[in-house]
Order: structure tokens, then C-alpha cells, then sequence
């Protein structure tokens, strides 16, 4: 085994004889550990929220949505469906059909944006675990037109999903309307009823109001043509090879977009937060390495015997460098440890008993839990790393340390 490593695991298992050196020891390693522990807690929470927010985003952005570059609405043909369908990788394929509108009810009016899609979409989108009332899909046969609200939305509109007799109105520029006409002619109107209630989060619940696509066509006197085509992938998906087959089979005039691109802002900003929270960590983590420095500043003083015992034996300053490198490295570890096994106890404490809980009202309860095995890399490297930094001066110092037997 290498000569300095066995003194410098003999150094640091030893008590040393300035009880100072062991107390700043103890709190180097204590600092390293809750700072470590911190980055654990913190990786885990950030990495509960973002997929958490991942998962109620999915119901609106799908895998992969595809969009007219110009204009709102086009149409596909049935030999290009039949065409998308059969491309590897991708496992369901939704056809929508969206647009603003004003909705009524009584003396109560809102804009949003209604959304018709097919019973496929509810598949893709995962709708059903959002749910407050009615199902996710169509019932078909139904002598009226079904329409699903969110909760924001129902609220503002004072609807009553569990009143069999409420209705709603939707109102919708004609193309064609001249405003010399009556106001009434300008607009198309349907009338539905309210079938079902979600709650995502407010961004979704006040915005989209969900119809047959039937409905919306005729709504939007739109027959036979879509705003989107919306796509849950599978396994053997390769983003692409999936572009180029797209492109081939509708054209270039299309925009295929993965969810990352769909909400870009939303997943930078999250990102961002994370490392902004390990740029503050790792600052702490400086910080506390002074400590550290000092430690084995006094460490170096106190081994200076041994120091001139070794070079006398013929150990080269690469040799006593090494072994206050390896002492730093040690302290760093075992703070690396203790904090990583601390964090990751608390963190399933909070998954499995919710120790720290969040306002009624939100989808979740409490703070979500989710760990990363790269987390865990990052976090030890960096307390390695640190340690190592921390210790470079000291060993640098004792290795050019110039000492004499006879003098000692």
C-alpha cells in the first residue's frame, strides 16, 4: 500500500496531542457534512418539484406536438395518418383543433381557449389522475355536447358540474360576419354541458375549457381541419429520424417540437433554480474548507518530527506532500459521508412520512422527494474536490519545508 496513505490514515485515526487540531477537525468534517447534507435535501426536493410540475405539464404538452409554421389550422390527409401511425417509436397520435373563445354563463363571461381533441388524446395526456368529477373521455350517442372545465374556470363562471341541468355558452367569430349585421350574427354559439372537472394548476385550470373535436370543428367551421397533432412516444423513439419521416410525410412547413421546446422558459428557469442553490452550497462548502486549512496548517506544525524523520529516511517532497493531500482528502470523505447518509435519511423520512407539508389546496400534500444517483456523484465529487483544494497549501507547505535532524 502507499507509503502516504498509511500515514496519512495513521494521522488522521490518531488523537492528536493539540486537542485544538481536533476540535477544528471535528468541525471541518461537521461543515463539510451539513453542507452536504444540505445539497442532498435540496437535489432530492428540486428533483421531487420539477417532476411534479413535469407531470401536470404533460396533460397540455405532449411528447411531441406538430404545428403549422403559418396560419392556425390545416389538414391531413387519411394516407398521411395512416403514415404517422405506422412510424416506430411513437405510440399514440391525438388530432386536436384550438382557438379563443368567450364563454357565458348567466351574467358571467370569460375568455379561453377551447380545445377540441378526440378520446385518443385523453391517453396521451394522462388527464384521468387530475380528475375532481366525470371521466376523462367522450361518451358518444349523447344528445348534447359534453365539455370539460377546470377548476379556475368553473369557479369564475359560478357552473355547477354536479347540477344536471347547468349549461354553458361558447361563442365564436364567424369568418364571414359583417359587422353591419346584428351583433348576434357575428358570433357562432354552441351550447354545452358541463360533464367533468379537472384541477392541474391555475395556468391550465383558468385557461383551456376541453370539447369533442367534432364540436370544435363545427364551432369553428373548420371541417375536417386540425391546429395540432399531439404524440406519446415509446421505446425505440429517436427524436431524429422521427423529425426527417414527419417532414417527409407532410411537408416542411410544419414545427415539431419535443416538450423541452414546448415550454422552454419553464424548464431553464428550473434548471437555473438547482444550480443556482449548488453555486450558493458550493460557495458554503469554500467557506468552510478555511477550516480545513487551518487544521492542517497546525497539523503540519505538529508533524514536523515526523516531517524530518521521512526526509531524512529519503522520502522526496512528493512523498510528504501526498500524505497531508491524502489527510485532507479523508477529512473531506468521511464529511462527504456522514452528510450524504444524513441527507439521504431525512429525505425518506420526508417521502415516506411528509414531515414538512404544504397548503391545503395544491395537488400535492407535501414536498416531493425524488433521488438521482447523479446527484449523489456531483455531491461527493465536489466535497472531494474541495478537500483536496483545501489541502493543497498545506501539503505544498510541508513537502518545501526545509527541517534538520539535529535540530529536533
Amino acid at each position: 500500500m502507499n507509503l502516504s496513505f498509511l500515514i496519512a490514515k495513521r494521522y488522521f485515526r490518531s488523537k492528536k496531542s493539540l486537542q485544538a487540531i481536533n476540535i477544528i477537525s471535528w468541525i471541518s468534517i461537521s461543515a463539510i457534512a451539513v453542507s452536504t447534507a444540505a445539497m442532498i435535501i435540496l437535489f432530492s426536493v428540486f428533483n421531487g418539484l420539477e417532476s411534479t410540475v413535469k407531470s401536470m405539464y404533460t396533460s397540455f404538452y405532449p411528447d411531441i406536438k406538430i404545428e403549422v409554421k403559418k396560419g392556425k389550422f390545416f389538414t391531413v390527409s387519411e394516407a398521411q395518418k395512416e403514415k404517422l401511425s405506422a412510424l416506430p417509436g411513437i405510440g399514440a397520435i391525438s388530432y386536436s383543433l384550438e382557438d379563443m373563445v368567450l364563454l357565458s354563463n348567466e351574467d358571467e363571461q370569460k375568455p379561453a381557449t377551447l380545445k377540441g381533441v378526440d378520446n385518443t388524446w385523453f391517453a396521451i395526456s394522462g388527464l384521468d389522475s387530475f380528475m375532481l368529477h366525470g371521466t376523462a373521455g367522450w361518451n358518444t350517442g349523447l344528445p348534447y355536447t359534453p365539455v370539460i372545465i377546470g377548476l379556475s374556470t368553473a369557479s369564475s363562471l359560478s357552473v355547477d358540474v354536479y347540477n344536471a341541468f347547468s349549461s354553458l355558452n361558447i361563442y365564436y367569430p364567424r369568418p364571414e360576419a359583417n359587422f353591419a349585421q346584428n351583433p348576434e350574427a357575428l358570433l357562432n354559439r354552441i351550447l354545452v354541458k358541463p360533464e367533468g372537472l379537472f384541477h392541474v394548476q391555475e395556468d391550465f385550470d383558468g385557461k383551456y375549457v376541453l370539447i369533442p373535436l367534432t364540436a370544435a370543428q363545427r364551432l369553428f367551421q373548420k371541417k375536417n381541419e386540425i391546429s395540432s397533432i399531439e404524440m406519446k412516444t415509446t421505446n425505440g423513439f429517436s427524436e431524429s429520424r422521427t423529425r426527417k419521416a414527419i417532414s417527409a410525410i407532410l411537408g416542411k412547413g410544419f414545427i415539431i417540437a419535443n416538450r423541452f421546446q414546448q415550454n422552454k422558459t419553464l424548464y431553464v428557469i428550473m434548471k437555473s433554480e438547482k444550480w443556482a442553490i449548488y453555486a450558493i452550497l458550493v460557495l458554503v462548502l469554500l467557506i468552510a474548507s478555511f477550516n480545513m486549512i487551518g487544521c492542517l496548517s497546525m497539523l503540519v506544525l505538529e508533524k514536523r518530527k515526523d516531517i524530518t524523520i521521512l526526509k531524512s529516511m529519503g522520502a522526496g517532497p512528493r512523498v510528504v506532500r501526498l500524505v497531508f493531500l491524502y489527510e485532507g482528502l479523508m477529512l473531506a470523505f468521511a464529511g462527504a459521508a456522514i452528510g450524504i447518509v444524513t441527507g439521504l435519511v431525512v429525505c425518506l423520512g420526508q417521502r415516506y412520512f411528509g414531515w414538512v407539508s404544504l397548503p391545503n389546496g395544491l395537488v400535492i400534500t407535501a414536498y416531493p422527494v425524488v433521488f438521482q444517483f447523479a446527484d449523489f456523484i456531483l455531491v461527493f465529487c465536489t466535497a472531494s474536490g474541495i478537500g483536496l483544494l483545501a489541502a493543497w497549501y498545506p501539503a505544498r507547505r510541508a513537502a518545501l519545508q526545509t527541517v534538520y535532524l539535529r535540530e529536533e
